[in-house]
């Protein structure tokens, strides 16, 4: 668990209002707003954030997280972020096609007020977008200087006392590690160079941390995993956590394997195919996309189903991970897992789940928990990789040294562990 916890000074407490910064403000983006916007007026309710409606405990009448811990309320919540399209959320969540004009038509004045300021982007990363609304620069040092000036321009013109990001933008192309990655020094060098390596996502990372902003990946982006942005979080104290929102199939996976392994049934496979039709599906339409996406969900079963504990029965496990872009269905995708099981004896066995999700749906109440634990986390002093928010992705971020935990419910335990000790820090 991260170091910063043994911290025992009292947490600050949540004073003014918080700035939730998302960049990307397409389906997912446009779904948070809306729906935080939505409860506010008791309009809707936002099922699955755990902020919202867990309990501090077993006890039935214990109180719900929201009211236990040192959270934001949603009411001192302002909404800001970046887009290559420049549509206001109204428009952007018309067109995303997520939300029904129920939902969206009692909140439109508030959704229209929100337009996306320019963002970073290169093609090169996302192959199958291009939008009007992008930042120029002479390099990619002054892209994150650009992006500084508009977290502190949007604090100041909101009357934020606070800030926290999460991506909610596309999936790029796989990155390798290289050397401009390796330390602070040499990223900062590469940034005034422009290097290639250096990726959208790594570029917003740097700028939120160095405006002392927590940053929060929901996409399988290599960025906070970098050798030269831990550097740069560990240095400025600010929490930082990813990879890779844990919604559909990935989340189904981690609710079932957990109890294969309990249980101790051996897995001879795990196929598991999607089809998508919204803007992710169209990006991941692109194999270097894919790729990154690919190795996120694939990296899920390893540390559930312990092959070097128990060789015999999971060793041979053959997984695989197809998507398939198929604009009919939109942003409700459809995972189609075949898992092989074997018992007793070695008798073989099938197990078949068809989930017909909705994707933005899921990952709308992480992206809440996530900006309200981060500020959490920030005013706790809590610096540097967030382990303990491992529940909510699909290829948790673990701290120096440790492997990262994947069973849902040990994720569970560790993020509740944490919060416990940060109530009797006061």
């Amino acid at each position: 668990m991260n170091k910063q916890k043994l911290n025992n000074d009292p947490v600050a407490p949540a004073k003014g209002k918080l700035a939730v910064l998302l960049p990307g403000l397409g389906a997912v983006g446009t779904t948070v707003i809306a729906g935080v916007l939505a409860a506010r007026k008791g309009l809707a309710r936002p099922i699955g954030s755990l902020t919202q409606y867990a309990r501090m405990g077993d006890d039935p009448n214990a109180p719900r997280l929201r009211d236990a811990m040192p959270l934001a309320h949603l009411d001192d919540i302002v909404f800001g972020g970046w887009d290559i399209f420049d549509e206001d959320c109204y428009t952007a969540a018309k067109n995303a096609g997520v939300l029904e004009d129920r939902h969206l038509d009692p909140i439109r004045e508030e959704l229209e007020a929100i337009r996306p300021m320019s963002a970073v982007f290169d093609q090169d990363y996302v192959r199958n977008l291009s939008g009007p609304n992008v930042k120029e620069g002479a390099n990619k040092m002054e892209l994150a200087e650009a992006l500084i000036d508009d977290i502190e321009s949007f604090m100041a013109d909101n009357g934020c006392d606070r800030a926290v990001s999460v991506w909610c933008a596309s999936t790029e192309v796989h990155v390798n590690l290289g050397p401009v990655h390796s330390s602070l020094e040499a990223f900062e060098a590469g940034l005034l160079e422009s290097d290639p390596a250096i990726s959208p996502t790594m570029i917003y990372a740097y700028a939120h941390i160095k405006a002392g902003v927590p940053f929060l990946n929901g996409a399988p982006n290599t960025a906070l995993d970098t050798p030269a942005i831990i550097e740069l979080a560990e240095r400025e104290g600010v929490p930082i956590a990813g990879k890779d929102f844990k919604t559909g199939q990935t989340l189904i996976k981690t609710i079932l394997a957990p109890g294969f392994a309990a249980r101790m049934l051996g897995v001879s496979g795990w196929y598991s195919t999607n089809i998508l039709g919204n803007r992710d599906g169209a990006v991941l339409d692109d194999p270097g996309s894919f790729k990154t996406k690919e190795q996120s969900k694939l990296s899920v079963l390893e540390s559930i189903l312990d092959a070097d504990a128990y060789p015999e029965i999971y060793e041979e496990m053959d997984h695989k991970v197809r998507i398939d872009y198929y604009p009919p269905r939109g942003d409700n995708k459809e995972g189609w897992d075949n898992i092989d099981i074997f018992g007793w004896m070695d008798y073989p066995m099938q197990i078949k789940v068809n989930f017909l999700c909705r994707d933005s749906i899921l990952a709308a109440p992480v992206v809440l928990d996530l900006a309200l634990f981060g500020d959490l986390a920030s005013r706790a002093g809590m610096g540097g990789v967030q382990d303990w928010l491992s529940f909510y992705f699909k290829s948790p971020q673990p701290v120096a040294g440790e492997v990262p935990v994947h069973d849902l419910f040990a994720q569970r335990d560790l993020l509740f562990d944490t919060l416990y000790a940060l109530k009797e820090r006061g």
